[in-house]
């Protein structure tokens, strides 16, 4: 006897097509999720390093903060270089703080898609660390952007954060996580051509944060303390080092 095999109809085979379209549309999302939260775990991570390099850069300096007399040594491209020997980075300047020689997957968060425009780095030391709140609290979002010596830059040492728990030292600057489609600063969007008015959507999104006492969590704008200026800065938050950036 012969055997015979019977073929897939066209309605069995759309029947197929289908369920297999309906299990991708189940199933890429949830790789897409799983994606990025292994980004986000490798920026924690990342901050979790620089932040235990700024601890070991205190105990070769008295216990102090790095203090350089630059208004913007908040920004990833300037902070790097006090601590970069405590990072076992081969980085080198060419000739000013503003440029690298080379890069490293340590200075940015795999999610950031904006890293190149910061020279390679993602994250940023805040402000309240070297300077006194008397002077930030004047400041304008135009002012902390002002690459300029400062005469008031203090080097603080540990003693001075009055919550470590609960005062950001290193945090992302933009919010590459949970953005509602776009990475905003602290700041929001907004035209430097124009007011230096903070954005409307600066309360959007979360960020991946170190504090002082050493350890990383993933913060949302919106639990943060607002600055004088009404953003989730940790450069200007109330009462600078003394404060607190968590509400």
């Amino acid at each position: 006897m012969q055997n015979s095999r019977r073929a897939f109809t066209l309605i069995e085979l759309l029947v197929v097509i289908a369920i297999i379209a309906i299990l991708a549309a189940i199933l890429f999302p949830v790789f897409a999720r799983a994606k990025e939260a292994a980004k986000k775990t490798a920026c924690l991570s990342n901050l979790k390093q620089i932040g235990t390099a700024m601890m070991l850069y205190q105990g070769d300096y008295d216990d102090g903060f790095p203090n350089t007399g630059l208004n913007v040594l908040w920004i990833g491209r300037q902070f790097r270089w006090p601590i970069m020997p405590y990072l076992a980075l081969a980085l080198k300047q060419n000739g000013s703080p503003l440029t690298a020689s080379g890069s490293s997957a340590l200075l940015y968060c795999p999610s950031d898609s904006t890293k190149k425009t910061y020279d390679d780095t993602s994250y940023a030391f805040s402000m309240a660390f070297y300077r006194p709140y008397s002077v930030l609290q004047t400041l304008t979002l135009r002012d902390l952007a002002i690459a300029a010596a400062c005469p008031d830059c203090t080097t603080f040492t540990a003693t001075n954060v009055v919550e470590p728990s609960r005062k950001i030292m290193l945090f992302e600057w933009t919010n590459a996580h949970l953005n509602e489609g776009k990475a905003i600063s602290p700041w929001g969007s907004f035209s430097t051509a124009g007011s230096w008015t903070p954005g409307a959507d600066r309360w959007q999104g979360a960020r991946n944060d170190t504090f002082a006492d050493g350890h990383s969590a993933f913060i949302q704008a919106k639990r943060q303390t607002p600055s004088h200026l009404d953003t989730p800065d940790p450069n200007v938050t109330p009462l600078g080092i003394e404060g607190s950036d968590l509400r």
